[in-house]
Parts: structure tokens; sequence; C-alpha cells
């Protein structure tokens, strides 16, 4: 037995006649006839007294009337209840740092002009913690600097960001004009993030192969304690150029150009391959991998 052929009882029920029946449904009138010969072989009882050209519900048809009726609602208030999850249920969108502090706020606030009636909770992790969320289901959208290489990850590059290499005014390599070898950091003392970071894995990455040695001074979880170390020459921090405009602007902080290093990344919008992409999650991914003019 079948949701279809409730819908069928129901209909030649309403209308005591299998032909007004197959007519409503759009169906032809054999069918309709098979379907309720199934379910009276299914059930083992007559359900329609067929009295002159009319169709009268047995004691069993009765029954099945109140039953069919109910299973028909709870289907329909189940679609109902689907489509409204489907357009107002919670979107779950993690974001490493950078990303998080510089443009998954814009990116919400337009969202939620263009769709008020969705909501969106947000985290902000590091990307080895992202990559956990988005496999455990704990998260349907991600936004990461840092790489992913689990094969039921799927990763789409969206935007390009470099890391800058900065130090507070009493450090000295800040009055230091033009590029710098590379061999000048040598044994320096660096401000960096924590392992399980993008920012970290790429600085140390490029560092490994440039075969530079160097040491860490200071390890944080957030740019604002980086920011407040490197002010303070506690050595010199690894951040994304979009995380201290103010403080270059102000010159309390200089970028350090460094010959032979090159630390570009790609911003990538992440997600589970296997994930169902609603239209809510459909229309954030467009807004995100939207053109910027």
């Amino acid at each position: 037995m079948t949701l279809r052929h409730l819908q069928i009882f129901l209909a030649v029920a309403d209308a005591s006649n299998m032909t007004r029946a197959s007519e409503k449904l759009f169906i032809a009138q054999p069918t309709v006839s098979q379907a309720i010969a199934e379910l009276e072989k299914h059930y083992g009882v007559k359900l329609f007294d067929r009295l002159s050209r009319r169709l009268y519900l047995t004691g069993a048809g009765k029954v099945m009337l109140g039953y069919a009726r109910h299973v028909i609602n709870l289907i329909g208030e189940m679609d109902q209840a689907i489509e409204v999850e489907t357009a107002t249920g919670c979107l779950r969108i993690g974001a490493t740092l950078t990303i998080g502090t510089c443009l998954l706020p814009s990116y919400l606030a337009a969202f939620g002009q263009r769709h008020p009636q969705a909501s969106v909770a947000a985290s902000i992790r590091n990307t080895r913690d992202i990559e956990q969320l988005v496999i455990r289901n704990e998260l349907d959208l991600a936004l990461v600097e840092g790489s992913i290489s689990n094969p039921e990850i799927m990763v789409q590059p969206y935007m390009v960001d470099r890391l800058v290499l900065v130090c507070g005014t009493n450090h000295p390599l800040y009055n230091i004009a033009g590029p710098i070898p590379l061999q000048a950091l040598e044994d320096q003392s660096f401000i960096v993030r924590e392992q399980g970071s993008g920012t970290r894995e790429l600085f140390e990455h490029t560092m490994a192969l440039q075969q530079v040695p160097w040491k860490i001074a200071w390890e944080a979880i957030n740019s604002d304690a980086m920011v407040q170390a490197a002010l303070n020459g506690l050595g010199i921090a690894v951040l994304s150029g979009r995380l201290i405009e103010t403080p270059l602007r102000s010159g309390q902080l200089r970028t350090i150009q460094v010959q032979d290093l090159d630390l570009v990344r790609s911003f990538c919008l992440a997600y589970h391959k296997n994930k169902y992409l609603t239209p809510t999650m459909q229309a954030l991914i467009a807004l995100i991998l939207q053109p910027v003019i």
C-alpha cells in the first residue's frame, strides 16, 4: 500500500463514483479500479458496496476513511513544516578567524536584508576544527583560509588573500627601508596563530620550503592579541593584511617587505559533498561567490 492508494481511496469515497474520482485525479478509470482492488486485497475486506451505479462505504471502508484522512492531513502538515524549515530553518556557518572578522559580518548583514525570514548561526574556529565540524554535519557551510584535503568535503576557492609580516616601532626591522633578504628572518622571533590555523600552516610550510629557521615568541588564537604583542615589540606578527589596516595606516605597525617570500592563499567555501543544499543555503552561497565590484 502506498500514499497514492490512500489518495485514490479518498477521492472515490468523496465522489462515490470511480469515474468522477478518476476525472478529479486526472488519471484513467481503470487505474482507480485497480488501486481500490489492491487495497481490498491487501486488507482482505470489501471497502465499498456497489449499488445502482453508486459506491457506498462498508464498515471497513468507514474505518479506513478516518485513518486515511488523518494520514493525508499529516503528510500535508509535514510538507508545510519542511517547506517552512527549508525557507526559515537555522543555517549553521563556520568561518576561520580572518574571514570571520573581515568578511562574514558583511555577508550575513547583506543576507539578512535579502532573506529576513532566515536564521543563521555563525561559529569562528580554526581550519582543522571547522573541517571536523563539517564532517560531523555540525556545520552546513564553511569559509576557510587554510587548505582542506578531506575527499568528503567540497572546496571552492573564491577570493585571494595575502599574509604580511608586521612589527612595531621598537623592533629592529621597523626602520629598514626596502625589501630585506629572506636570510634576515633567520632566528627571528615570530608571533603566530595556534596549531590548526590555516595562517599558521601556510607560514610554517613556506618557511620550511625556504629552509629558514625561526622561533615562536607568541602564539595566539585571535588577531587582537597578536597585534598587541607586535606593538609591544615581542616579535614579528604573521597576519592577513585585512586584519591590520588601521595600525598600518597610523604607523604603529609596519609591513616588512621580504625578497622571495610570497604568502598568498585563497579563501574557500566548503561543505560536505553529500550535503543537500537548501534554497536558503544556495542563496547564501550565491551572495558569497558574487564578484566584488
